[in-house]
Formats: structure tokens, sequence, C-alpha cells
């Protein structure tokens, strides 16, 4: 399983959230790039980068943290946060991104979301399947869909998506624990499915149970940070794998 650290910038600091809202912001640390060369020290492959400046706006604003962060290490990005036209993704991409998730754009504009998938490639484009009560939300969790959950993995499998990141909105930054009853349900209902789980991790024991259960990756943020799971344990459990 792969351990994806999570970093999510506001003003171009890193930051964490509790259930998505943006009152709760806590800044831990003014450069995200200090941070990103700290997980890439402790043998981290993968990065999470989330721009909340761009979801709330509804159009990339942090790129050049990104491209910062691209540019000065090795780890492999993954980027969303405002994401809503051609201009935005190749900006993200340009700017250094290996990948890029697509949450709202994936509800509101599916024939934009889908082009994407058939122009980039189901490698390059990771379907943001973030849930409250299994209804799908959307404009940085600010608001709820009509989407429940599961059929709309399904809908997006068929469309040619493998890579999905599933985050638990109650779950999110509140250190009790992921779901690992709805991954399970998912991974028994959307076959093949890369399965990334987000939301809620908070000690180390629950790495090795999500890896049992099936999913592909995991993305730790808060736990990082309030030292609840520390690098060398992660770099530990890469370097056993």
């Amino acid at each position: 399983m792969r351990i994806i650290p999570a970093i999510d910038i506001i003003d171009a600091k890193c930051v964490r959230l509790s259930k998505g809202d943006y009152d709760t912001k806590k800044i831990y640390n003014e450069n995200p790039l200090e941070v990103a060369k700290e997980f890439e020290a402790h043998g981290i492959e993968y990065l999470h980068l989330v721009d909340l400046d761009g979801a709330k706006s509804k159009h990339i604003v942090n790129h050049k943290v990104l491209e910062q962060i691209a540019s000065k290490t090795n780890l492999k990005i993954d980027f969303g946060g405002g994401l809503k036209t051609d201009e935005d993704l190749r900006i993200a991409f340009e700017s250094g991104a290996n990948q890029i998730t697509g949450g709202s754009i994936a509800v509101k504009k599916p024939d934009i979301f889908i082009s994407w998938i058939d122009r980039f490639s189901a490698d390059k484009i990771i379907l943001g399947a973030d849930a409250n009560n299994e209804k799908i939300a959307v404009s940085g969790w600010q608001e709820e869909s009509d989407k429940e959950l599961i059929p709309f993995i399904q809908q997006y499998q068929k469309k040619g998506v493998s890579h999905v990141i599933c985050t638990d909105i109650s779950k999110d930054g509140m250190l009790q624990g992921p779901s690992f009853e709805l991954y399970t349900r998912i991974l028994s209902e959307a076959k093949d499915l890369k399965l990334i789980a987000s939301g809620g991790i908070s000690t180390f024991d629950e790495l090795p149970k999500l890896a049992e259960i099936g999913c592909e990756g995991t993305i730790i943020g808060k736990a990082i940070y309030e030292d609840r799971i520390s690098l060398k344990q992660l770099e530990n459990y890469i370097i056993k794998k």
C-alpha cells in the first residue's frame, strides 16, 4: 500500500482543516517545500497536494507551490482543488503534477471530466469521491450533491476510471480512525478499483488494516502534523514493503 502524505494549501501555507471547515484552519508550516523535503528525506515517494484556495475559488490558485515542490523534490505529486477547465489542467500538469484529482468537476461537468480521462489516461486522472453520509460533496466540501457514493464510483469505472480517492468527510481531520467498513464495502462492490483511503487516519496500526482490506494507498494528514504517526514509522513501513 502506498503511503501518501497530504499537504493542504491556503495562502501558500501548509494547513489542515477539520471536516473540510475553513473556519477550523490551523497553520502547521509557512513553507510547504520544507515539509515536502522532510517527507522525501524519510523515503516517501508520493504527495497529495490540495489547493484549498482553488477549491473555494473554483479555479487553480496555488500552482506556484506545486511548481516549487515538483522542481525541488522527486516526489510524485497528485494535485487537486479548483481544477475546473482544460486551462486549469494544463497549468497543473505544466507545473509538475504527475496526476490530478477531480471531484466537483466529475459531478457538475462530467463531460469535461470524461474528456480528461480520454485525453490523459486513467493513470493521470484520479476521481475524488468525497462523501458525507455516503452522498458526494463538492466545492471544497461546501455543498452536498444528490449523488450516492458507490453508484457514483461504479458509474465512473465504466468510463475508465481506475484510481479513486475516497474521503469520509465526517472523519477528516478528526483523528478518530478511518472508515474501514465503508472502504470494505466499496472494494466489494467496485471490483478492480485502486482505492486510496483518506480521512481519519490517527495511528500507525490503522495502516496495515487498510492494506489488508485492499486499499491501494492511504493519504495521511493531521496524524503526521500532530505527531500521532512519525515519519520514522512511515519510513520503516516503506522499507519493510
